[in-house]
C-alpha cells in the first residue's frame, strides 16, 4: 500500500480514550474495530462498533489507532462478527 493510501485509510482497530457522555457505549481504555466510512461521514468523525455492537460516529479525536498481532486480529475479528 502507499504511503498516500495509508493516509486515507482509516484504522481497523482503536484504543477509546474519552466518551463523552457515551459512558455506556464507550469503555475507555478498550480496543474497538471501526467500521466502513460511509459517504457522508465527517472526516474528524470516526465510526466505531460501540458495546450496542452497532456502528456509530463518534469524534475521532477520542480515539488512537493501534497495530495488533495478527493472531489479536484475528481473535478481536471474530469476536466482533459474532
Amino acid at each position: 500500500m502507499s504511503t498516500k493510501a495509508a493516509k486515507h485509510q482509516r484504522p481497523t482497530f482503536v484504543v477509546c480514550l474519552e466518551n463523552g457522555e457515551y459512558e455506556a457505549d464507550l469503555l475507555i481504555g478498550k480496543v474497538y474495530r471501526t467500521g466502513k466510512a460511509e459517504k457522508n461521514d465527517r472526516p474528524a468523525d470516526l465510526r466505531v462498533i460501540d458495546e450496542s455492537g452497532e456502528d456509530y460516529l463518534y469524534p475521532a479525536k477520542w480515539f488512537v489507532p493501534v497495530e495488533l498481532p495478527a493472531k489479536a486480529r484475528r481473535v478481536l475479528m471474530t469476536a466482533h462478527a459474532a
